[in-house]
Order: C-alpha cells, then sequence, then structure tokens
C-alpha cells in the first residue's frame, strides 16, 4: 500500500498494481473502501494487464480520518484530481460505485486526464428514503456521532450484512454523515445532468438483483453502456467479483489508445451504433 499526502499532515492510501495498460482508478462507495472491494476483482484475467489504482477515500478503510474535512462529493472530487495529475497520469477510465459514482462524475466533470467513466449502481439524483445515505442523514449529527453510527453497524450484523458491517466500522462517523447529507441534499447541476453532458465514453452497470429499474432503459436513451452482472445486487464487488469484471471487460476500451478514437466511439454511442 502506499500513501498521497492531500494536505499538511493528511494522507490518503492506496494500492497502485502497477501494469502497462490503461490505468482505472476505483472510488469506493458509502460504508466500503476500495482497499477491500477490489483487489480480487482487479486480479482476474480481464483486467491483470491493466494499471489498476484502488483508493480509500479520506475518512475510510485505510485513509486518515480527519475531523476538520467537509467530506463532500465535491472535495472528495478535488483531491483525487490533483492526486491523479501528482502520478503523472495523462489518461485513465474512472471506476464509481454508488456514492463514488457521484465522485467520479464530479471528477470526470474537473479532470481532462478521464477518457472513460465506468458507474457501478451509482447515485445520479438525490438520494432516496430507503438508503444508506439517507437513512445516516436522517438523524441528527450528535445523535448520529453518539449513538447511529453503532446502531447501524449493530443492525446489519444483526441481517447477516456483515461484509457491510466490518467496512463501515472502519469509517469516521461524521465523513459517512456528512456525505450521506451531501447525497441526500444533491447539487445543482444533478451528478446525472453531468454525466449526460460528459463528452467521454460512459457505461453504467447494474446488479441482476437490482432490476427493474426506470434507469435502465432512461440511461440508454441517453447514450450510456448497459452492462448486467449476474447473481448480484448492489454490492456486485463481493457478491460476483468475477461477474463484474466480465461487466467491466464489456465496456472498457482496450483497443483504443488515443482521445480523438474514444470520443469518436462515444459520439457513436449516442447515436445507438454502438452496442
Amino acid at each position: 500500500m502506499k500513501e498521497y499526502l492531500v494536505k499538511e499532515n493528511i494522507y490518503i492510501r492506496y494500492q497502485d498494481f502497477a501494469r502497462e495498460e490503461l490505468p482505472i482508478l476505483f472510488i469506493h462507495g458509502l460504508g466500503c473502501a476500495s482497499s477491500f472491494d477490489y483487489p480480487e476483482v482487479v486480479n482476474q484475467e480481464s483486467l491483470r494487464n491493466h494499471r489498476c489504482i484502488l483508493v480509500d477515500l479520506l475518512g475510510a478503510g485505510y485513509s486518515d480520518k480527519p475531523l476538520d474535512f467537509d467530506y463532500s462529493v465535491n472535495s472528495h472530487a478535488k483531491y483525487l484530481n490533483k492526486f491523479i495529475k501528482d502520478l503523472g497520469i495523462e489518461k485513465l477510465i474512472l471506476f464509481g460505485h454508488s456514492l463514488g459514482g457521484a465522485i467520479a462524475i464530479q471528477l470526470a466533470s474537473i479532470c481532462d486526464n478521464v477518457i472513460q467513466i465506468i458507474l457501478s449502481e451509482s447515485n445520479l439524483d438525490t438520494s432516496r428514503v430507503g438508503s444508506c445515505s439517507y437513512t445516516i442523514s436522517s438523524f441528527l449529527e450528535k445523535d448520529f456521532i453518539n449513538e447511529g453510527f453503532k446502531e447501524i453497524i449493530i443492525k446489519s450484523r444483526k441481517d447477516k450484512n456483515t461484509m457491510c458491517a466490518g467496512t463501515l466500522s472502519n469509517w469516521l462517523p461524521i465523513a459517512a454523515y456528512k456525505l450521506s447529507k451531501n447525497a441526500v441534499i444533491g447539487r445543482n447541476p444533478s451528478w446525472r445532468k453531468i454525466l449526460y453532458e460528459l463528452s467521454i465514453f460512459k457505461s453504467f452497470i447494474f446488479g441482476e438483483n437490482s432490476l427493474p429499474d426506470n434507469d435502465y432503459q432512461i440511461l440508454q436513451e441517453n447514450g450510456i453502456h448497459i452492462e448486467v452482472v449476474e447473481n448480484a445486487g448492489h454490492s456486485m464487488a463481493w457478491e460476483n467479483p468475477k461477474g463484474l469484471v466480465y461487466a467491466i471487460a464489456k465496456t472498457y476500451l482496450v483497443d483504443f489508445n488515443t482521445a480523438d478514437k474514444i470520443k469518436k466511439l462515444a459520439s457513436d454511442n449516442a447515436e445507438g451504433t454502438v452496442t
């Protein structure tokens, strides 16, 4: 594992599987950590030649957990943009899961180095009732920090969702709360609108168990390539890592090495000529 200085005495930590083909930066969702979710994914055959960078966001996993950071989607995207530049990465693919997808969308909108985005059941609009972020944000801040955080972990264990309980327990409670609040409030323009306006190749992955979903058709109508991971739901990296890799392999542009070619493919896809 490596570390990167975000600002004075504050580091994110990441794994860098240094390989020759186009880099893919993995951004995890709320309550997760890339160091936990994706090592098995990136070591599957289809991704084994790609440089894969698994970053734990501030407040999560092995990264630092400063109390004075605002933990908004935009703030995460800003330090990740600088991280990409400082690593000297000229072109890369972004992969974002759940609320990490919103961060990936925001990052793609400010980072010229991004040539493709792959979203895994990403937040596109404000959080819905029943989602983890909506549940967290329904607490008062002090109540969540003092009681709610532990309550959600205990409930996850009782519901036999022990993987979620294990990763969430390594979050700073205020980090989970502030990011959740941001998800419920959303932004203007929405992450959905930003995604639609990105002039890069765009893909969205659903877990089979999450369907039907209205966005399956809506996203296709807006020029976004769709894949489905069989025998999995929202936590597809845990539930079917091989299936997730198969879906990613059907979306990433392994044969395209210039931004011009990728933009051409994105344009063709928007016109409905790419399947």
